[in-house]
């Protein structure tokens, strides 16, 4: 009937309006990669400073069984986590042989993931997925992100991954992939943060609480709300205190997911405006918690409250990365 027939052909220009918009979207992403690639210096990661110029020592917080966020001299840490857009332009700028693995299949395969790549070894290209650029990246082991560290500190250079780009200047790689005796070389530009810096970054505020540390690193002794998001995984209620955690982030199919980083607005940062330090993703940091396993701190979308918490730190083996594990990075 002409009714059917309509119908059939309605269906046919969605799929082909469907297409039209996915095509746009990846094309968006590309552009974005792209414009990043022009961003040099600070403006490629945002940072923010934590401590005060001319200030005395931060006492740590004596209220933990373990005193930490000691750090006596003023420093830098990103503002928010690295993306996967910003993760893309270092791998188009080092990977297009893939010497080391900076590049995960997960991130291609999984819906959590958010880089695709293409082309053959030699010629690879990397792009981040639609509503994925703004994302935390993700399935990052330690050495992917000294490795990343170490192309910020010569400057983004295009190359091989070598001593001129990766292999190189924030910690002395030269190829190692595992192992835990990596440590920060002096006159590092950027580096992940020591496990005082981010624990400073996230929890202290002085005269804020009666210690001078929060609970939350959301300026807060009370649990985060949890955050709630839109069709491109943004946070909406935008309230005090508030963090993607406890599968909450439900979008794009899944049963939990990533938020955009920074989108939970001034509720979910810190006191020094460190973004998103609570959920969204567990951040490697530098400290050796065993003769197998490094630091991470802050939870994630997948966590409930306690590992939020200033007493919660996790360790994971260096060469792996995880659906829920990503990083920030720093800087004297």
């Amino acid at each position: 009937s002409r009714d059917k027939r309509t119908i059939r052909k309605l269906k046919r220009q969605s799929r082909g309006l469907r297409k039209t918009v996915n095509n746009l979207r990846r094309d968006l992403s590309e552009t974005r990669d792209d414009l990043s690639v022009a961003l040099a210096g600070p403006a490629f990661i945002e940072m923010v400073t934590v401590g005060n110029p001319g200030n005395g020592p931060d006492a740590g917080n004596t209220s933990e069984p373990n005193t930490y966020g000691a750090v006596a001299e003023t420093f830098q840490i990103g503002k928010y986590e690295v993306t996967n857009a910003q993760y893309a332009v270092f791998l188009n700028s080092v990977a297009a042989t893939d010497t080391y693995g900076l590049f995960s299949s997960n991130m291609e395969s999984e819906v959590l993931g958010g880089i695709r790549r293409t082309g053959a070894d030699g010629s690879y290209r990397y792009t981040a997925k639609s509503a994925m650029y703004d994302k935390p990246v993700n399935h990052v082991s330690w050495f992917d992100c000294a490795r990343f560290c170490n192309w910020l500190h010569n400057g983004m250079l295009s190359g091989a991954q070598d001593a001129s780009t990766t292999e190189r200047g924030a910690y002395t790689l030269d190829g190692a992939i595992t192992g835990v005796s990596i440590t920060r070389n002096a006159g590092a530009k950027y580096h992940l943060p020591s496990e005082d810096e981010w624990y400073k970054a996230a929890y202290y505020e002085p005269g804020g609480d009666t210690d001078d540390y929060w609970l939350y690193p959301t300026r807060s002794n009370s649990i985060p709300t949890e955050g709630t998001v839109n069709a491109f995984g943004e946070i909406t209620n935008d309230v005090a205190n508030i963090a993607n955690y406890n599968q909450e982030a439900d979008w794009n199919g899944q049963n939990g997911n990533l938020t955009t980083v920074g989108s939970g607005g001034s509720g979910s940062a810190s006191f020094y405006d460190a973004f998103d330090m609570g959920g969204n993703l567990w951040e490697w940091n530098e400290v050796v918690i065993s003769s197998s396993f490094l630091g991470l701190r802050g939870g994630s979308w997948f966590n409930s409250e306690d590992n939020l918490r200033s007493s919660s730190r996790l360790s994971y083996f260096p060469d792996r990365g995880s659906y829920d594990i990503g990083f920030r990075v720093a800087s004297p």
